[in-house]
């Protein structure tokens, strides 16, 4: 088992989710179960799945829940895009977030690349 806390992917997931949430909550009120819904699961889904993927003792599982962390970072990032081309995003905040994500995506590739 794996000490999770001790992982810049985590924290970075985490904050990801901290900002994500901020970012959602002057969304329009008609889309609270729409893109809102899907851009908060996808960002906890990072964190998430990556603290599962610590707490199983097989290198080859641990793989496969940062390959699910890393679709998440990709659905994430294409939602952050649509929102975006929706106006209902600042690019201001875009490219912040994106920064954010880009790293986390980073990290996750090089942490999948060292257990092959």
């Amino acid at each position: 088992m794996r000490d999770y806390t001790k992982y810049d992917i985590w924290k970075g997931g985490i904050e990801i989710s901290i900002k994500k949430y901020k970012l959602t909550k002057p969304f329009p009120e008609e889309e609270k179960f729409g893109i809102v819904s899907q851009l908060r699961r996808a960002s906890v889904s990072i964190s998430s799945n990556f603290v599962e993927g610590c707490s199983i003792s097989s290198e080859k599982e641990f793989k496969r829940f940062i390959e699910i962390a890393l679709g998440s970072v990709f659905e994430l990032k294409t939602q952050l895009i649509i929102s975006n081309k929706l106006g209902f995003t600042e690019e201001r905040l875009l490219t912040e977030l994106t920064e954010m994500i880009d790293k986390t995506s980073k990290q996750l590739n090089a942490l999948r690349n060292k257990l092959k």
